[in-house]
């Protein structure tokens, strides 16, 4: 069985609480459902958001989660590029899988598709 680490990030249109947290258990289901993983499965969740989304705290959104309660989970500012994707939510889910790193699918959505077109769904 190996780690392997999971992608994903998701834009807000405003830096207001319920759309944060919103945004992220969006991009948390849909990393889950795409790659068909358990919490018990996962290793820890890092989260990252730009310096425009301070309102409230991700990580809240995936505690509240039913059987996500003794995830490990760290949250942290994004490195301030100029020019670089606002209010966007960024998660690395570590997994233990038997799954290859081809297998894994990595999840962006909403703006963010622009990070990353060649892993985005059309």
């Amino acid at each position: 069985m190996s780690v392997r680490g999971i992608r994903g990030a998701i834009t807000v249109d405003v830096n207001e609480e319920q759309p944060i947290l919103n945004a992220t258990v969006e991009l948390l289901n849909g990393i889950v459902a795409d790659n068909q993983i358990v919490p018990d499965d996962i290793c820890s969740v890092f989260v990252t958001v730009t310096s425009d989304l301070d309102e409230t705290f991700p990580a809240r959104a995936i505690r509240q989660m039913q059987g996500w309660e003794l995830v490990p989970l760290m949250c942290a500012l994004e490195v301030p590029v100029k020019g670089s994707l606002e209010r966007c939510i960024r998660l690395m889910v570590l997994i233990n899988t038997d799954k290859s790193q081809a297998e894994i699918r990595h999840v962006y959505l909403s703006g963010a598709q622009a990070l990353r077109p060649d892993l985005s769904k059309a």
